[in-house]
C-alpha cells in the first residue's frame, strides 16, 4: 500500500476493485501501475436462520456497500480529490437477487451454502435432472440458483416479469450500470447450457419462465456503462465493469494461469480451479459432475475452468468457534499450536473422526475417540479436507493431464498449519503474493477497461 505520506498525483488515474465475498466486502484502489493505493472492508450482512438458512437482504447490501466506499473515500482524502476512473465488482457465484421492471430487488439473495431448494430441485422433470450436469457443468443440489428460484416461487414469488441478477451485476446495476449478466456468474445458476452460452430452454421451462428472466449475457471485463452520483462523488462517473466469479478472478491477479497448474482460494469455500483451453463436453461434464466438479465459463473469453470445491473454510471456522476463538490473536495461538505437532497430530490414527468438507455437506461433524486439544482437532479438520482434495483430483486427472504446480491464496492461507497441510495434497505449492487477489485482480480489470490511454 502506498505510504500515507505520499500524495497522490493530481493527473493520476485510480482504479479500484470491489470483492463480494462470503465472510467480507472488500475494496482496493489502483492507480495505473497497480500499486495499492487504499482499501477496506466491512462485513458481509447475512442473516442467519434456523436449519443453516442464510440470506441477504438488498437493502442491507447496499448500504454496506456505501459504507465500505465511505471507508476507502476517507482513506484515500489525504492522499488525492480525484474521482475513481473505473470500478469492477467481482464476487462468490450462485448468490443473485431478482430486480423487477424498475430495478428493485424482489427478494433476498441466498448464500451459496442455504440449503434451501432441496424439496424443489428434486421435483424438477426427469429429464431436466437427468441432463442437468450434462448441460450446465453442474452437479444438481442446493447450491445452484435455480434450486432457490423453485423454492421463491413455491413460496408464492411470481417470477413473471422479474429478471436475475448475480450480486455482483446487481450492484453494478445500482451504481448506474446496465443491467446484464456476465457469463462466468451466470455459468453457476444453472439456467445456462455450456455449449450454446446461452440459457438452457428446458430449465426454464421446469422454472414456469422465459428467457425474459435472464438480462443480456456479456463478457467478464467489458463496458457496464458509468457511474452515477448515487453512492457519493468518488465513485461518480466511474467507468463501471463486472469482473466475474471471484474465484475465476483471483486466478488472474499474477497473470493469466496457465493449464498446467492449479489455483486454489481458501475463504469460506476452498475452491481449486483449473483453465481448459476448449470445453470438454456433455459426457465430461456428467462424469466430473459425479464428483461434485463443475466445468464452466472462464472470466478470460473463449476459456472454460474446472472447478472443484470443499467447504474447508467453513468447517474450520466452525473448529474455531467450537474452541472459543473469536480474534486473530486466538486464531494465531492455535496456529502456533497446530504447528508444534507433527502433521498426523500424537494422538492414535482414528482418535478424531471429522466430516463435512464435501461441497454438498458443510455441517462439521466430530467424534472423538480420546481427549483432544483444540490443536489436534483443528489438524484433524486439515487432513479431512486434504483427504476430499485427493479425491477430487484424481477425478480431474481423469479428464485431463495431472497439474504440475498450484498457487494458493485466500484468508486462510495465512495460518502456517493451512500451508503445510496443502503442501502434502498439491503439487509444488507457492503461496500468492497479494493478501487480497480478487480485489486487486477486479482493480486491474478496471484498470484495463479504460486503458486504451493508459500504458499497460
Amino acid at each position: 500500500m502506498r505510504d500515507t505520506g505520499d500524495m497522490v498525483s493530481g493527473s493520476a488515474r485510480l482504479h479500484a476493485g470491489l470483492d463480494l465475498g462470503s465472510t467480507a466486502i472488500k475494496m482496493l484502489v489502483i492507480d495505473d501501475d497497480g500499486t495499492e493505493i487504499a482499501g477496506a472492508q466491512v462485513p458481509t450482512p447475512w442473516r442467519v436462520g434456523a436449519g443453516g438458512t442464510t440470506d441477504i437482504d438488498a437493502a442491507d447490501l447496499l448500504a454496506s456497500v456505501r459504507a465500505l466506499v465511505d471507508l476507502v473515500d476517507a482513506d484515500l482524502a489525504p492522499l488525492t480529490a480525484e474521482p475513481l476512473t473505473s470500478l469492477a465488482v467481482a464476487g462468490m457465484g450462485e448468490t443473485g437477487i431478482l430486480i423487477d421492471e424498475s430495478g428493485a430487488a424482489a427478494g433476498p439473495g441466498f448464500a451459496w451454502f442455504d440449503p434451501r431448494g432441496l424439496e424443489q430441485i428434486a421435483a424438477f422433470p426427469r429429464a431436466v435432472r437427468e441432463e442437468f450436469a450434462g448441460r450446465t457443468g453442474l452437479p444438481l443440489g442446493a447450491q445452484v440458483s435455480v434450486a432457490k428460484l423453485a423454492w421463491l416461487r413455491d413460496q408464492g414469488t411470481d417470477l413473471a416479469g422479474l429478471r436475475w441478477l448475480d450480486l455482483p451485476e446487481f450492484i453494478v446495476a445500482a451504481l448506474g450500470g446496465d443491467v446484464a449478466l456476465e457469463l462466468s456468474l451466470a455459468s453457476r445458476t444453472g439456467l445456462i447450457d455450456q455449449d450454446s452460452g446461452a440459457a438452457w430452454p428446458a430449465m426454464l421451462d421446469a422454472l414456469g419462465v422465459d428467457d425474459t428472466l435472464l438480462p443480456p449475457l456479456r463478457g467478464g471485463g467489458l463496458s457496464w456503462g458509468v457511474a452515477s452520483g448515487v453512492f457519493g462523488p468518488r465513485v461518480a462517473g466511474a467507468a463501471l465493469t463486472v469482473a466475474g466469479h471471484d474465484h475465476l478472478v483471483a486466478a488472474q491477479a499474477n497473470g493469466t494461469l496457465d493449464a498446467d497448474g492449479y489455483h486454489v482460494s481458501l475463504g469460506t469455500a476452498e475452491v481449486l480451479l483449473r483453465v481448459l483451453d476448449a470445453p470438454l463436453g456433455y459426457a465430461a461434464r456428467q462424469r466430473l459432475a459425479d464428483a461434485l466438479i463443475n466445468e464452466v465459463r472462464h472470466v478470460v473469453p473463449g476459456k472454460h475452468v474446472l472447478v472443484a470445491g470443499v467447504k474447508t473454510g467453513l468447517l474450520l471456522r466452525r473448529v474455531l468457534h467450537a474452541s472459543g476463538i473469536s480474534d486473530r490473536a486466538g486464531r494465531d495461538a492455535l496456529d502456533a499450536a497446530v504447528m508444534a505437532l507433527p502433521y498426523e497430530g500424537e494422538l492414535p490414527a482414528g482418535a478424531i473422526e471429522v466430516t463435512g468438507a464435501r461441497n454438498d455437506d458443510g455441517v462439521l461433524r466430530l467424534t472423538l475417540h480420546a481427549e483432544a486439544s483444540p490443536a489436534e482437532i483443528f489438524g484433524a479438520a486439515l487432513r479431512h479436507s486434504n483427504a476430499e482434495i485427493a479425491e477430487l483430483i484424481a477425478a480431474m486427472d481423469r479428464e485431463v493431464a495431472p497439474a504440475t504446480h498450484s498457487t494458493l491464496t485466500g484468508g486462510w492461507a495465512g495460518m502456517a498449519s493451512v500451508r503445510r497441510a496443502r503442501a502434502h495434497a498439491l503439487p509444488d505449492l507457492a503461496l500468492s503474493a497479494r493478501e487480497q487477489d480478487v480485489a486487486w485482480a477486479a482493480a486491474d480489470m478496471a484498470r484495463r477497461l479504460v486503458s486504451a490511454s493508459v500504458p499497460s
